[in-house]
C-alpha cells in the first residue's frame, strides 16, 4: 500500500501523490518566541519530524520548511516587562526552544526562517492584494476584505454569514467588515516598526506564514502541518492571502495534530496543568510525582496517533517509560546480535510468515497517515522474537538469514530513524562506585563516623 493521508482539507484520506515527482515540499508553523515552549508544541514537533523522517526513508527528497514567529503583541509586551530589546527576548527563547528540541531528538528541518527576515516578502504580497481589490488601507493598517474571497472557511467548514468577530480577529473603527483581518499593523509608539507604502508598522500574523512558504516551497507545495487549533483562523487566512496572491490553492494536504488534556481536562496554564517539556525531564511541576526521560515522553507521544487527543497522566507516562525501556532493551540486543556462522538451518515457515508479516505491518502502519500506534505495536511483536533469540528459546537455525536479516534491518530503522528514539545512556555503575569510595574516604578524613557507617552499611 501506498502512503495515505488525511487531508483537513477535503476531510478523507487520500494518496500521497507530490507535485513533483521525488520532492516534498513541507511547512509546519512553527513557535512564537516570547516564552518556553510547552508539551503542545513539543507534540506537533515530535509528530512532524516523525513525518519528516518516514518521507526522508520512502526516498523523497524533503524540503522541510519551520519557521519562528520573531515580532507579535506577546514579544513586544514580555520585552517590555524585562525592560529589554525584544530581539533579546526572541534570542532567549529560540535557543532554549532548540534545548527542548535537541532533549527530545528533534531532527533540525531543512530552514528556519525568522519572521523578520522575510518582511519584503510579505509587503509584496499585501501590495498584490491591494491591486487585486481583496485587501484595502484603512488608517495606516491594511486589512484582508474576507468577503472578496468566495472559498474563504473551505478548511474549516465554516460559513461566512455564520461567522463573528472572536478570538484573534480584533475590532477596528477602521475595518469595512468585522471579520477583515490585519495584513499589516500601523505601529504604536514605541514599538519596532519597518518603512511600507501605508506608513511604518509591522506584519500582521496570518501574512508572515505565507511570505515564508511562498519564499521557500513557492506558490504550492505539498503539505501543511501544525495544531489543530490553527485550522481557523490562521490556516484559513493563509489560504485566502497565498490564493489571493497567486490564484492557485497554496497546499496540497493540510495536516493537523490533535489537542493535549492533563488528567481528563484540557491543557491551560489557567488551570494550572500546562507543562513544558523541562518541568516533565526534571519532575519539577507539582501534579507530577517523579522525572521522566526525554525518550519517554517522545515514546509516550508517539504510542497515540496524531490525529487523537493525548491524555497526559503519571500513570501514562508510567506505562510509557516501561514500553520505552523494553523496546530500547530490544534495540541493544538485536543491534549487536549477528547471524551465526556454518548454522544447519531448518526455517519454520510459520514463524517466518509472522515475522515478515511484524516488518510488513510497521510499513503499511507507517503508509496508513503515519500510523505510529500501529507501528510501535508491531515493534512489540518482534521484540518477542528477539528476546527469545537472546535467552534461547528460539533457536536461530528456525530462522534464514535472509528473514533474521529481514528482522534486525526492520526493528532498528523503525525504531532509531523513523520513530526517532534513542538509547539513553543508564548511570555507570562504575563511576557511582568511584564516587562513593570518595565520599567514604571524605568522611573517615573528617571523623564524620556517622557518614562512614552509613556508606558502608
Amino acid at each position: 500500500m501506498s502512503l495515505r493521508v488525511f487531508n483537513t482539507s477535503t476531510g478523507q484520506k487520500e494518496e500521497f501523490i507530490p507535485l513533483r515527482e521525488g520532492r516534498v515540499g513541507m511547512y509546519v508553523c512553527g513557535v512564537t518566541v516570547y516564552d518556553y515552549c510547552h508539551i503542545g508544541h513539543a507534540r506537533a514537533a515530535i509528530v512532524f519530524d516523525t513525518v519528516y523522517r518516514y518521507l526522508q526513508h520512502l526516498g523523497y527528497e524533503v524540503n522541510y520548511v519551520c519557521n519562528f514567529t520573531d515580532i507579535d503583541d506577546k514579544i513586544i509586551k514580555r520585552a517590555n516587562e524585562e525592560n529589554i530589546g525584544w530581539q533579546e527576548v526572541t534570542e532567549k527563547y529560540i535557543q532554549a526552544f532548540y534545548e527542548d528540541m535537541g532533549q527530545l531528538n528533534i531532527t533540525p528541518p531543512t530552514t528556519e526562517p525568522k519572521a523578520t527576515d522575510h518582511i519584503g516578502g510579505m509587503l509584496d504580497m499585501v501590495s498584490s492584494l491591494i491591486e487585486q481589490g481583496k485587501a484595502y488601507e484603512a488608517g495606516g493598517d491594511v486589512y484582508f476584505a474576507v468577503r472578496n474571497f468566495p472559498e474563504y472557511g473551505k478548511l474549516s467548514g465554516r460559513n461566512l454569514d455564520d461567522l463573528k468577530a472572536g478570538a484573534r480577529v480584533e475590532p477596528s473603527e477602521h475595518k469595512r467588515d468585522p471579520l477583515d483581518f490585519a495584513l499589516w499593523k500601523k505601529s504604536k509608539p514605541g514599538e519596532p516598526s519597518w518603512d511600507s507604502p501605508w506608513g511604518p508598522g509591522r506584519p500582521g500574523w496570518h501574512i508572515e506564514c505565507s511570505a515564508m512558504s511562498r519564499h521557500f516551497l513557492g506558490t504550492q507545495f505539498d503539505i501543511h502541518g501544525g495544531g489543530k487549533d490553527l485550522v481557523f483562523p490562521h490556516h484559513e487566512n493563509e489560504i485566502a492571502q497565498s490564493q489571493g496572491c497567486s490564484g492557485t490553492p497554496p497546499v496540497k494536504y493540510w495536516l493537523h495534530t490533535n489537542m493535549l488534556t492533563v488528567n481528563g481536562q484540557k491543557m491551560s496554564k489557567s488551570l494550572g496543568n500546562s507543562f513544558l517539556p523541562s518541568e516533565l525531564i526534571s519532575g519539577n511541576h507539582e501534579l507530577l510525582d517523579q522525572p521522566y526521560s526525554p525518550m519517554t515522553v517522545r515514546f509516550f507521544m508517539l504510542q497515540s496517533h496524531y490525529s487523537s487527543t493525548l491524555d497526559f497522566s503519571n500513570d501514562a507516562l508510567k506505562a510509557a517509560r516501561k514500553g520505552y525501556k523494553k523496546l530500547a532493551n530490544g534495540f541493544k540486543i538485536i543491534k549487536d546480535m549477528e547471524y551465526p556462522e556454518s548454522l544447519k538451518i531448518n526455517e519454520n515457515a510459520d514463524l517466518k510468515s509472522q515475522i515478515i508479516s511484524w516488518c510488513e505491518g510497521c510499513k503499511l502502519a507507517m503508509n496508513d497517515d503515519f500510523n505510529t500506534t500501529l507501528t510501535i505495536a508491531n515493534l512489540f511483536n518482534l521484540l518477542k522474537k528477539i528476546n527469545s533469540l537472546q535467552t534461547g528459546n528460539l533457536d536461530f537455525s528456525e530462522l534464514s538469514i535472509v528473514t533474521f536479516g529481514k528482522l534486525k534491518q526492520t526493528y532498528t530503522s523503525y525504531f532509531e530513524d523513523i520513530l526517532g528514539l534513542i538509547e539513553e545512556n543508564p548511570a555507570d555503575p562504575d563511576h557511582m562506585i568511584r564516587c562513593i569510595v570518595e565520599l567514604y574516604k571524605d568522611a573517615k578524613h573528617n571523623k564524620d563516623y556517622e557518614i562512614v557507617d552509613k556508606i558502608r552499611r
